[in-house]
């Protein structure tokens, strides 16, 4: 029987509302607090891995420009998926929620096998995650609704790669927990 965690990689003010607001985020809003409540009511654990960037040297914003700084308001996960009490949350500053951060440790701490993958943006902060996890031996499964990128075409060509090259298991946010019956 698998043991799973739900990651939501960069559901943050900065994309949703800020800098890089991207209007086909809020899609994506609705399934996943249903996807939330229901990992939580079955207590499966629910890990934020976070853009926190600092302002004075993370390299990624002299590509992307600004965005995500430690301590701002643009850095916190939007009102509608913020983290509860029992929830993990992994800062990051790149695009995979795996580098240099503390997630492998917790994963294997809590014996997780399979990783439910959400969040922004599919074809970026996602898909590098994705193959993090694919690399250290996860299953990965990624709910369609509740994961998006800036445009129908990216998160299209990155649901396709997730597929083809990490084996991923797309689904609904709905069926993302049942998907093997686990629960």
């Amino acid at each position: 029987m698998s043991q799973y965690a739900v990651l939501v990689v960069d559901m943050l003010n900065d994309f949703v509302t800020g800098n890089f607001a991207c209007e086909r985020v809020q899609r994506i809003i609705p399934p996943l607090q249903k996807l939330l409540a229901e990992a939580r009511d079955a207590k499966v654990p629910v890990i934020y891995c976070n853009d926190t960037h600092l302002a004075w040297l993370d390299a990624e914003l002299d590509h992307w420009g600004e965005h995500a700084l430690a301590g701002t308001e643009a850095a916190e996960v939007i009102p509608e998926l913020e983290p509860q009490v029992q929830d993990y949350v992994i800062p990051k500053r790149r695009f995979s929620g795996f580098f240099q951060t503390d997630l492998h440790i917790l994963l294997r701490e809590l014996k997780v096998d399979t990783l439910v993958i959400t969040g922004t943006l599919t074809d970026i902060c996602v898909r590098h995650t994705a193959a993090d996890a694919y690399q250290w031996g996860f299953d990965i499964i990624v709910p369609e609704d509740g994961v998006e990128a800036l445009s129908a075409e990216a998160h299209e060509t990155g649901i396709s790669y997730l597929k083809t090259i990490y084996g991923a298991k797309i689904t609904a946010c709905a069926a993302a927990l049942f998907f093997d019956g686990a629960l």
